[in-house]
């Protein structure tokens, strides 16, 4: 719409921008205590549609206030590069469906050296292919990380995760809160 300048009443706001506008007033009530003794070391996958696409890097900084409040700042740890500047997974734009999966996973094998180099356990993925991608990389080049979509953090956050939705954890959150 902003193209062809085609006027329209509404805004476009994705939901990683409400979840931080949630938790900064208050209606999203998560905090970051039940990482305090555990300790699990997070990173993000920047999904190239938000990172790159948008021209700012307002969303991929509202995912970073989400995460270091859900799983404490002191156990983020970034991708270098990152933001607009973060590396593609390989997996967007249908190439996971694509049916070339060495090729995919070649491509792929760059963001799997970034976020092996976090030395993080957890890869919060709020994009479904970049979770599916960066899910088969890491077991084909041996990646010692779990995937989780941002949603399943925050829940864990809140303290509402249902023992159903706990697929992706590790064996050092899968109990977490039951």
């Amino acid at each position: 719409m902003r193209r062809f300048n085609i006027p329209h009443k509404f805004k476009l706001v994705t939901i990683i921008e409400l979840y931080a506008q949630w938790i900064r007033e208050g209606k999203l009530k998560v905090n970051s205590d039940w990482n305090k003794e555990i300790g699990a070391k997070f990173t993000v996958q920047d999904p190239c549609n938000i990172g790159r696409k948008t021209g700012s890097n307002k969303i991929v900084d509202d995912l970073r206030f989400v995460i270091k409040t859900v799983v404490g700042e002191q156990n983020f740890i970034d991708t270098v590069p990152n933001r607009e500047n973060n590396y593609c997974c390989g997996g967007g734009g249908g190439a996971l469906q694509a049916g070339f999966p060495d090729q995919r996973r070649a491509y792929g094998r760059t963001k799997f050296n970034q976020l092996a180099a976090t030395g993080a356990t957890y890869v919060i993925a709020p994009c479904h292919n970049c979770h599916g991608q960066i899910e088969d990389i890491g077991e084909q080049f041996g990646g010692n990380y779990h995937v989780v979509h941002l949603w399943t953090i925050i829940c864990l956050a809140m303290g509402v995760l249902a023992d159903t939705e706990r697929t992706y954890l590790g064996p050092d959150l899968a109990g977490v809160g039951l």
